[in-house]
């Protein structure tokens, strides 16, 4: 099998010739990974690792100036501001973009929303490259899935704009407010996402939306606040993707095991990443329940095995999440999210040795 029949085979539930994996870690590992063996960009590592899925940029941004202030923050597409931050932990160091202004924070009702400036326009973008850059990555499997500017969501981005405290308060005291902000981010996505699935054709295979809806013990809001305000959203951009032919990809952190049904309901294909510390996330348990209707993606552990555990253990952890996957499709290797900058090299290495010993 090419690495894209693997990849669809896995989705349709059908038997691959191997377990797919894919590849998910910060730009940290990835360059310490070219040094370790020595390849030139990310594209070797990914052929010298046999990773069977590809992720395409997507359209450029042309819209209008992202301004920069005196503090070193800087807006975004949404008009939130930024700073770049970094952390050091041990003899690791990383950098993240740290969200300082929420610029809809003191909005105070549905006129307020209604008349913020900032609103994005699916008009910022050139789509004019996306065929290309699809078409550069033939034989895989092609995932559109945008970065943390244009990645699909309802939730993130209206804590972004709202501050999180004041987005809680607006789901249960102010829900005018919520429905108005959620109106207008899945109005910008559903127009966007048209654009960019119009300009690539058939060249995409998966579409992945990224919406965290669990914490390590639970859902962030409730099953029934999730019906209320996120599954209209939810559906209709599933069903958009479907319309162009292509599987979707929904990526959420935490316990979200509550809301697969709805999951299947909307008619979500693939549900990434299984994090398995997580409660209720077993994999085993949920193959079993769910494993007939959605493929899962994920399940190897990045907050205890990988960073904290030997080779040996990390090859331990990837044997029994295949066995508990089993062999008959449905699902596709990879880490919960992306390894992060404290894991070691040696069992970043060992894992992708297990991947390659036992899928």
């Amino acid at each position: 099998m090419t690495h894209r029949e693997r990849v669809l085979a896995a989705i349709n539930h059908r038997r691959p010739d191997r377990i797919p994996w894919d590849y998910w870690a910060t730009s940290e590992i990835t360059q310490r990974l070219l040094q370790h063996f020595g390849v030139a960009d990310k594209e070797a590592l990914l052929r010298h690792l046999g990773v069977d899925l590809r992720y395409v940029a997507g359209p450029s941004y042309v819209g209008q100036q992202f301004r920069r202030y005196a503090d070193g923050s800087v807006e975004d597409l949404w008009g939130v501001r930024r700073m770049e931050k970094t952390v050091q932990r041990d003899r690791y160091q990383w950098t993240y973009k740290h969200v300082v202004c929420s610029p809809l924070a003191s909005a105070e009702s549905v006129a307020d929303v209604e008349a913020y400036s900032h609103w994005p326009s699916a008009d910022w973008w050139d789509y004019s490259q996306v065929r290309e850059q699809c078409q550069a990555h033939k034989g895989y499997a092609v995932v559109n899935a945008g970065d943390r500017l244009d990645r699909t969501a309802q939730l993130k981005p209206m804590m972004y704009l709202r501050g999180m405290e004041q987005t809680y308060i607006d789901l249960r005291d102010n829900p005018a407010v919520a429905q108005a902000i959620i109106e207008h981010i899945t109005t910008y996505f559903l127009e966007y996402n048209r654009r960019v699935f119009e300009a690539a054709g058939d060249a995409i295979d998966i579409f992945m939306m990224g919406d965290d809806f669990g914490t390590q013990y639970g859902l962030m809001v409730s099953r029934q606040m999730w019906r209320r305000f996120f599954r209209r959203g939810f559906a209709a951009y599933i069903e958009l993707a479907h319309q162009y032919g292509l599987k979707v990809m929904h990526h959420t952190c935490g316990s979200v095991v509550e809301l697969i049904p709805d999951f299947i309901e909307c008619g979500l294909d693939i549900l990434q990443s299984l994090q398995p510390q997580a409660a209720g996330m077993d994999l085993a348990k949920l193959r079993k329940e769910y494993g007939r209707d959605l493929c899962f993606h994920g399940g190897i552990d990045i907050q205890g095995v990988l960073p904290h555990g030997t080779p040996q253990q990390v090859r331990e952890h990837v044997r029994s999440q295949v066995e508990a996957a089993g062999d008959e499709g449905g699902y596709i290797l990879c880490t919960a999210h992306n390894i992060q900058p404290d894991t070691p090299i040696e069992n970043v290495v060992a894992l992708f040795e297990a991947y390659k010993e036992f899928a």
